[in-house]
């Protein structure tokens, strides 16, 4: 997965009771704790509606959407170890205790650890698009990876996409579209506030958005 390579790291100022703080620790879940056992709620301290981005990078979005939200859990993956690091200790620095970064390949934990029905919303965000047409294989986003996405989310939660790549887009559109247990719905204010997003929007490349919802009964 692309990762939030934008600009030198900073930290956004720091809340004011540092000692209600998480530790880092606590925070980063070792990628070992992710096999065919997982129960997602185990990784938090309370029940709550989970809400999992693949490719968090730096973590901007998981810390304003855990920030505005803290009646839910989030759970951020990333491939990098820095930036999974980088998500981790920034989340630490705020105190959201409602945030889980892993490092560790997303498609493995899908494919293989995630049960049924445990997530509320899914986020994937500038997936890495595997420009050249002999490596579109290695792309996230395949049959295999719906299925089991599909597989994972509540009767209802709803799944964003976002990239800035029409090729892969269109793959995409076509794959979630087509599933029976999918159906589109409304994207929303169109912002994911992700760095590549910022990032794009500057360099006035088109974003392209889909967001679906699985169906019900």
């Amino acid at each position: 997965m692309r990762t939030g390579r934008v600009g030198p790291y900073c930290f956004s100022s720091r809340p004011q009771d540092t000692a209600a703080m998480p530790d880092v620790s606590q925070i980063r879940v070792p990628a070992e704790r992710f096999d065919a056992s997982l129960d997602p709620a185990d990784l938090f301290a309370r029940p709550a509606p989970l809400e999992l981005e693949v490719g968090c990078g730096k973590g901007g979005f998981l810390l304003d959407q855990a920030r505005t939200h803290p009646e839910r859990n989030y759970l951020g993956i990333e491939w990098a170890n820095k930036y999974a690091g980088f998500a981790a200790d920034r989340m630490a620095r705020w105190g959201l205790a409602n945030v889980r970064i892993v490092r560790t390949d997303a498609r493995q934990v899908f494919l293989r650890a995630l049960p049924d029905h445990c997530l509320d919303a899914l986020h994937v965000y500038h997936p890495d698009p595997w420009p050249k047409r002999r490596h579109a294989r290695r792309r996230l986003i395949q049959a295999d990876f719906v299925t089991a996405a599909v597989r994972t989310l509540r009767p209802g939660a709803r799944w964003s996409v976002q990239t800035d790549h029409p090729a892969y887009f269109e793959q995409i559109h076509a794959l979630l579209t087509a599933h029976p247990q999918l159906e589109t719905a409304d994207y929303g204010d169109g912002s994911a506030g992700t760095n590549f997003e910022i990032k794009y929007r500057k360099e006035g490349r088109r974003i392209y958005r889909l967001a679906v919802r699985k169906r019900i009964g």
